[in-house]
């Protein structure tokens, strides 16, 4: 390979569509545009989102509801599947923990609810706790670290 036969790849460079300059370059005459008609013509601009006087797409549907930006999705965990960790023999039961036994997806935040019930006597790390889980977590001797 020399300096002298370099080409690009074949298809990569392609042929500009060269408008209205003849008949003979098969794009004279009307140059691609179809014949009259305002689409036809300089100087034409259509709006965004015209549809021809017909009511547009954006206001024949409503509107409806908004997107809090500031919203925090939790996973919610119940006490009975905490308890059921428990029965398993754990002790202290982090968010890791949660993962492992398939509970949480891996960058879920974990709320823990208080449906259920819990006798045994935990330790539960979490990002967020209801007052009824809460409570019922100390009154079984637990402890809540909110993390």
């Amino acid at each position: 390979m020399e300096l002298h036969n370099l080409q690009p790849a074949v298809g990569s460079n392609k042929k500009t569509k060269r408008i209205g300059r003849g008949t003979g370059s098969g794009y004279g005459g009307t140059s691609t545009r179809g014949h009259k008609g305002a689409k036809s013509r300089s100087g034409y601009k259509h709006k965004v989102g015209f549809e021809g006087g017909q009511m547009p797409l954006q206001r024949r549907v409503p509107k409806f509801g908004f997107k809090n930006i500031n919203r925090v999705e939790y996973k919610a965990i119940n006490l009975d599947a905490l308890e059921a960790l428990a029965a398993a023999g754990a002790t202290k039961i982090t968010i890791e923990d949660l993962r492992n036994a398939g509970l949480l997806a891996k960058k879920a935040l974990v709320k823990i609810l208080g449906n259920g019930t819990l006798s045994h006597a935990i330790e539960v790390e979490a990002n967020a706790f209801s007052k009824a889980a809460e409570e019922a977590i100390k009154a079984a001797g637990g402890n809540v670290v909110i993390k």
